[in-house]
């Protein structure tokens, strides 16, 4: 059997595609960052003089900006009339806020990356973990905001009637434990969706729980929903009849006892569901821009904090469900099943 062997030619267009996009993903922060996404989404076509004006910008940079967005296919320019517009598909992207496919805030976590280069690069040469909570800020809030969308867009409508009976259990009124929450947005989509249903967020970044607190009482849900700087191999307080790990698990250094925390937490009948970013359990199933850019949050990020906790695993986010089962099996979970799976996420059900 022959193999395709890849041409010089080949190898360095797809690299310098990748140089392209680094480059690219500069000029898509500062756009997201300035507002000049939203505003011509809001506005619709506009020459680079209009758009500079409204958007208070020098129009000498707008122009070249904007040159930059046509070349790269993130904005739409008609030559005849030398305006410039985003198409829906541009805009669901690029501009709302609320989209599932939004990915401006993204490149937040490329920068990220960058900045905290030569902490990777010891962590390298040592060995030695790199927490979470000394990683850039905007690796922090670019992955809060990240995530939020798919939550928004998934976790309520698909990813929870895939557990049998939890909605149910939801609408009559339960205690929810959100472990790993970040800044909290998974919880409180949860808490807006079911009333009834008091909800707990932890965390072990004492600044992403001040915002999460902030949140819950910026949108009127404090007391039904609460947030506790918490490691993850303790859950404090009442039991459970739902327990999340939303992209977490896989960061701990010890999801094991993480996963039994969650077990001995739940009351019977509850249920443990883990988000885990989508692999296949073969390094060769994986092979493509999804993977490749998991791999690489996971070495400079996931394996980095598993690493610092000096603990029984380093799972990285693309352990997959065989790796993953293995962890809840341990655990002393009796039934686990993939409930569903996304081209980002795997859902798994998981019960005592």
């Amino acid at each position: 059997m022959s193999v395709h062997k890849p041409t010089l030619q080949f190898v360095f267009g797809r690299m310098f595609d990748d140089l392209s996009a680094n480059y690219g993903g500069v000029m898509i922060s500062i756009g997201h960052r300035l507002g000049l996404y939203r505003l011509m989404a809001e506005t619709g076509p506009l020459g680079c003089d209009a758009i500079a004006e409204r958007s208070g910008c020098a129009p000498r940079y707008i122009r070249e900006w904007l040159a930059s967005q046509v070349a790269g296919g993130c904005v739409a320019y008609d030559p005849a009339s030398a305006t410039y517009r985003l198409t829906p598909e541009q805009a669901a992207i690029f501009a709302d806020h609320s989209s599932p496919t939004f990915l401006a805030p993204a490149w937040q976590c490329v920068a990220a990356l960058w900045a905290g280069e030569e902490r990777t690069l010891e962590a390298f040469r040592t060995g030695q973990g790199v927490p979470w909570g000394e990683q850039d800020q905007r690796m922090i809030c670019g992955s809060a905001a990240f995530y939020r969308n798919c939550y928004a867009a998934s976790l309520v409508p698909q990813w929870l009637p895939a557990l049998p009976g939890m909605v149910e259990r939801l609408e009559a009124g339960s205690a929810v434990a959100d472990v790993g929450c970040g800044h909290g947005y998974s919880t409180l989509l949860m808490a807006e969706a079911f009333p009834n249903s008091r909800f707990a967020g932890f965390d072990g970044d004492p600044g992403s729980i001040a915002i999460a607190r902030s949140l819950a009482v910026e949108r009127g849900l404090a007391e039904r929903v609460t947030f506790a700087v918490c490691d993850a191999q303790e859950l404090p307080g009442e039991s459970y009849d739902l327990v999340c790990f939303f992209d977490c698990l896989h960061d701990t250094g010890f999801p094991v006892a993480s996963a039994l925390a969650a077990r001995q937490a739940l009351k019977s009948g509850g249920a443990a569901m883990i988000v885990e970013p989508f692999a296949s359990d073969r390094l060769e199933d994986n092979v493509g821009s999804v993977g490749r850019t998991f791999y690489a949050a996971s070495t400079a990020v996931c394996c980095a904090h598993a690493i610092s906790e000096k603990g029984s695993h380093v799972l990285g986010a693309q352990a997959g469900f065989a790796a993953l089962r293995e962890v809840l099996d341990e655990a002393g979970f009796d039934s686990i099943t993939l409930a569903a799976e996304t081209p980002f996420n795997l859902i798994i059900d998981a019960r005592a």
